[in-house]
């Protein structure tokens, strides 16, 4: 049994992460159906972020949405940057945040959607599976311009805020994949090793600002997208769903089980945080020791 996904003879495409699949460049990771709870849910940390202003990309689903439940539970106003509408309204009317349907491979409109913001989580991206002999090269460029140049745009537009008042957070959503690689994924392993060296450049230029910028890095997160893999994997093998999971997604991870977005989302919610100022340039795996290993 392999320790990566193998690809079929199609490039499989998928949305998210930034760690799910749709139109190129345009979903971010999608999540599962349960309603966000602004006020009532119980956190491990204790963050209090009223009176600024958040922008989370890739909010209609996944880690994205969890983050940006979280971030509203702390106080925060919440800019729900995605391609869909439908999802993102749904969002709003749960008293999450403020909707703004947008393609962020514009990258103009990407910029202009972060000024203002005091804290900044690039969570987009796609994903696709192919052999590197065989990857589109269109949809590489896509994947470097949705991964890479966008999170750029954003965080230049969102900086001249962040540095006026004396306080900025940038937190990447990154993958075990910007610390390690795996077979298939050529241009999202590209992306996010490019998204790990930009958060490290802007975090020893903002630290003199009061800005930070970290990466969170996780394992497979339960997602749309990664339930989908699953399912793909399994026909594609002929075995069943859990031997997916333990054998082929969590062959390198020593903890057997996949992540909830719940979990990214404190992490992130404690990197906004007034506690967590000295913690710059960092790469932070929630990964259960695959990076270890």
């Amino acid at each position: 049994m392999t320790t990566h996904e193998l690809p079929r003879d199609d490039a499989r495409q998928a949305t998210g992460t930034a760690t799910g699949p749709s139109a190129p460049g345009t979903t971010p990771d999608i999540s599962g159906p349960s309603a966000p709870q602004v006020s009532s849910t119980s956190h491990t940390t204790r963050v209090d972020l009223t009176g600024r202003t958040a922008l989370v990309t890739g909010a209609a689903g996944g880690i994205g949405r969890a983050c940006a439940t979280r971030l509203a539970a702390a106080g925060a106003t919440v800019r729900l940057i995605d391609i869909d509408g439908a999802a993102l309204s749904e969002l709003a009317d749960l008293g999450v945040g403020e909707p703004v349907e947008l393609d962020l491979t514009d990258l103009d409109a990407a910029e202009e959607a972060a000024r203002g913001a005091d804290i900044v989580v690039n969570n987009a991206g796609v994903q696709t599976v192919a052999a590197v002999q065989d990857f589109p090269p269109e949809r590489f460029s896509l994947i470097l311009r949705l991964m890479v140049e966008s999170p750029f745009r954003v965080v230049r537009g969102a900086l001249p805020h962040m540095y006026e008042r004396g306080w900025g957070r940038i937190v990447n959503i990154s993958s075990v994949h910007g610390l390690r690689a795996s077979a298939y994924k050529s241009a999202y392993v590209a992306g996010k090793h490019g998204l790990e060296g930009f958060s490290k450049v802007v975090a020893l230029e903002g630290a003199p600002h009061g800005v930070t910028s970290n990466c969170v890095n996780p394992g497979y997160v339960r997602t749309a997208l990664v339930e989908r893999q699953i399912a793909e994997q399994a026909e594609a093998h002929g075995i069943p769903e859990d031997r997916v999971i333990s054998e082929v997604l969590l062959a390198r991870t020593p903890v057997k089980r996949l992540i909830e977005p719940s979990e990214v989302a404190e992490m992130v919610a404690y990197l906004c945080s007034d506690d967590a100022s000295f913690v710059n340039g960092a790469s932070l795996p929630i990964d259960g020791a695959w990076s270890s290993s």
